[in-house]
């Protein structure tokens, strides 16, 4: 009677925080008395790592950029704390137990795919390399004001534990199963794993957990769409997050982080699918990273990573969430771009500027539309109305090999109508891919440029030193980018192709096709923008404008 039987193969997905895990510091003694009285509107937390939590609020200490910060306080004037909402980490498991994290624990929704049981609890480890999932989810919902490590971003939310990270490999039926756990009781899931950080994997979610997150955004939270928060990667500048098939999704959100005076954090990788930023460790002094629960009850002040910076994402939707029930998946990467600030996010190295797109909003390729702030979307999110429908156009694609030489690019161009006329028109776009077949005599020197009909340009593959693969390849590989958000298909669009090196390379790109994702109607059309300068007040009269002409 067995239909099917698939061997599971085994393959390896790694934590995102800076390795080796660095020991907590537990310099604060805390007092489980400590200040219980009821805490009043718009005071700050009495929490002892309060002042630690600078991605909470900045005030410049370490040396940080005052008010360069998600903004916490804005939301929480506004009564909203992450009610009713529930975030499961998926990782290396939760220490349920600990004190300022046990009365948010949502142990229904929880589960330990490690070792298939209702208990998600980290395996000890003498150098606590199982710390990854508490600090994740003490970001998210640490209490308030019990006198114990510091204050969720969402502290009145609930997390679950999904331990699923801590056996010798990983495989297809352990993610997708985690994926898919409880999809109406939770809403966001967060993740700070992915492929290896080196600079040459390509690889992404296999068959199983590719479904398990379409039907999570299709079905989940009774059809809305469940929430998945993607860390980045931590390769640094050797690596491209557009190489990792789980942070360049459409499903999910890629959350990229910056440093507490404005910069990118040496491992942060760059790629146009990354939605928007948060924060990880400050600046050059280890003590200035994510403060938040640590193992056995105890806090820690050196959480680091685009780990550390996900779970920041997952605590303002959880806000969101709570201001906005009825936000669908869509909603929230809406918001999530309409919301986002430039504050005073720069590229260190001075790579990577801001630029403008067709419709007026400003992008980075490390930081996306900027860093989340959470007031602005809780504010936008009351008044928010769910955008149309969204179509999957197949605009055009090239089957032809062409060669690639070094010292000169390559063009290739589509003209497209992006379906008009046809069930499945797209006039506002949201991700649009790329789906390229290449390969090269060395893959890592290879960089791809797409240029929108309104003059965007993305990079959608940046040059990886450590990528020295001349076999494989890519193959249908969907390189996504957001870069061209809002903006309107039609027309040509430009593929660029060279090899970025000083030795000769040669390569082929074997075919090309492009899809574009986005709504037929104007999506903000009934939303009317608080001022006049907002980013949706912007993009309104683009869209406008467009329609008049």
């Amino acid at each position: 009677m067995i239909h099917t039987a698939v061997q599971q193969p085994g393959f390896k997905r790694v934590k995102r925080g800076l390795r080796p895990a660095v020991h907590a510091i537990h310099g604060l003694k805390f007092d489980a008395t400590y200040n219980t009285q009821s805490s009043t509107e718009s005071t700050e937390p009495t929490d002892p790592y309060f002042p630690f939590q600078w991605y909470l609020k900045n005030t410049g200490q370490n040396g940080g950029k005052a008010r360069l910060d998600l903004n916490v306080q804005a939301a929480w004037d506004q009564g909203i704390t992450g009610k009713n909402v529930t975030t499961a980490i998926m990782d290396d498991g939760v220490d349920y137990m600990h004190p300022d994290l046990k009365f948010n624990y949502n142990a229904e929704a929880s589960y330990d795919f490690s070792s298939n049981d209702p208990f998600p609890y980290p395996r000890y480890t003498d150098d606590w390399f199982n710390s990854h999932g508490t600090r994740c989810a003490g970001e998210v919902a640490a209490a308030r004001d019990n006198g114990i490590c510091g204050v969720g971003v969402a502290y009145d939310s609930k997390i679950a534990g999904i331990r699923m990270l801590d056996q010798p490999y990983m495989t297809d039926l352990i993610e997708a199963n985690s994926m898919g756990h409880e999809p109406h009781k939770i809403h966001i899931y967060s993740a700070s794993w992915g492929p290896t950080d080196d600079g040459k994997t390509v690889d992404g979610p296999r068959n199983a957990t590719m479904r398990a997150i379409v039907q999570g955004v299709n079905e989940g939270r009774n059809g809305l769409g469940n929430i998945y928060v993607w860390a980045s990667g931590d390769g640094g500048e050797e690596d491209d997050c557009n190489c990792d098939g789980y942070a360049a999704s459409m499903w999910t959100i890629s959350i990229n982080s910056a440093i507490n005076d404005g910069q990118n954090a040496h491992y942060d990788e760059s790629c146009s699918s990354t939605l928007a930023s948060t924060f990880s460790n400050g600046a050059k002094d280890p003590n200035t990273g994510v403060a938040t629960t640590d193992l056995y009850g105890k806090c820690t002040t050196t959480h680091s990573g685009t780990s550390a910076a996900a779970p920041e994402a997952a605590g303002v939707f959880a806000l969101a969430l709570e201001a906005n029930p009825e936000l669908t998946w869509r909603d929230i990467q809406h918001l999530t771009v309409l919301t986002s600030k430039r504050n005073s996010l720069f590229d260190a190295k001075n790579r990577f500027h801001w630029t403008m797109n067709g419709v007026g909003l400003e992008f980075n390729h490390l930081f996306g539309f900027g860093v989340l702030d959470a007031g602005g979307m809780v504010t936008l999110a009351k008044q928010w109305h769910t955008v149309p429908p969204r179509y999957h156009c197949e605009a055009g694609d090239i089957q032809e090999t062409h060669a690639i030489y070094s010292g000169r690019s390559m063009f290739l161009e589509i003209k497209t109508d992006a379906c008009k006329g046809s069930d499945t028109e797209v006039n506002y776009l949201e991700h649009v891919q790329a789906v390229i077949s290449a390969n090269a005599s060395r893959r890592g020197d290879l960089e791809l440029f797409l240029t929108s009909p309104m003059g965007t340009r993305s990079m959608i593959l940046s040059r990886r030193v450590n990528d020295d693969d001349h076999r494989d390849g890519f193959t249908k590989w969907p390189f996504m980018t957001t870069h061209s958000w809002g903006e309107y298909p039609h027309g040509t669009w430009k593929l660029e192709a060279r090899f970025n090196s000083n030795q000769p390379r040669s390569g082929w790109l074997i075919d090309w096709s492009l899809v574009l994702h986005g709504t037929k109607e104007a999506p903000y059309r009934t939303l009317s923008p608080a001022s006049p300068h907002s980013k949706l007040a912007i993009v309104k009269k683009a869209h406008e404008e467009k329609k008049m002409q």
